[in-house]
């Protein structure tokens, strides 16, 4: 596990403090429990359908752009090594390193590295799937460009990204009324996607390459492509 310092983006320390940053942050939210309640019930389907997504074959070398809360890393571990694969995550705060380091059984081919999603330390072409779960969302403009732009730098050819987030739901849907207003003091840089979907803030996530499909009212949605 890497130890090195980072900078921290100035937006995390600014908006994300208090769900990320800080030792009680994760004593507080990382809870099966809790982070499904956050996603409306959605979390463990959203975690699902991002393992369906990749399939049966976990070998290689498998990419996760951020630490989560909840359980998806030790799920993605358990069939990586089903499949003889390995799975590194990284991270810019070493507070979410440190917490998601205690999740990860020993003799699992994991590993957890302080480093920048928008500056990957990674030659071009390494991994044969990359997740993107539930991040994009939570980083200003310029931020989700390059870090789409290096998850597919350093994507195999012919390798899968799976990227899992917030999307524009339905006129009628509850979230508009409740979640969406609170989130939105909270996730500021959230509202882009929720009004206009991640295919149209990213510009290569437009065009065919991308398949999308649409979960809970489309508050949520899977993007897909094979590069």
């Amino acid at each position: 596990m890497a130890e090195a310092t980072k900078e921290i983006p100035q937006y995390l320390e600014k908006y994300y403090w208090w769900a990320y940053a800080r030792p009680w942050a994760a004593k507080l939210f990382d809870h099966q429990f809790m982070v499904n309640a956050i996603l409306l019930g959605n979390y463990n389907r959203l975690r699902d359908i991002a393992i369906k997504e990749i399939g049966s074959d976990f070998s290689g070398r498998t990419l996760q752009v951020g630490c989560c809360y909840g359980n998806l890393t030790p799920c993605l571990a358990q069939r990586v090594a089903q499949s003889g694969g390995t799975i590194d995550v990284i991270d810019i705060l070493p507070m979410q390193v440190k917490n998601l380091g205690k999740k990860v059984r020993q003799g699992e081919p994991v590993n957890v590295s302080l480093m920048d999603a928008t500056a990957l330390e990674m030659p071009d072409n390494t991994y044969n799937r990359v997740v993107i779960f539930l991040l994009l969302h939570e980083q200003p403009q310029s931020y989700r460009e390059r870090t789409l732009h290096e998850a597919l730098r350093v994507l195999k050819p012919g390798g899968k990204i799976v990227v899992i987030d917030y999307a524009h739901p339905v006129w009628w849907h509850p979230a508009r009324f409740i979640t969406i207003p609170l989130y939105s003091r909270l996730k500021p840089y959230a509202v882009e996607v929720w009004n206009n979907g991640l295919e149209k803030v990213l510009p290569e996530m437009s065009g065919s390459a991308w398949q999308k499909e649409s979960y809970f009212g489309g508050l949520f949605q899977k993007l897909v492509t094979i590069k």
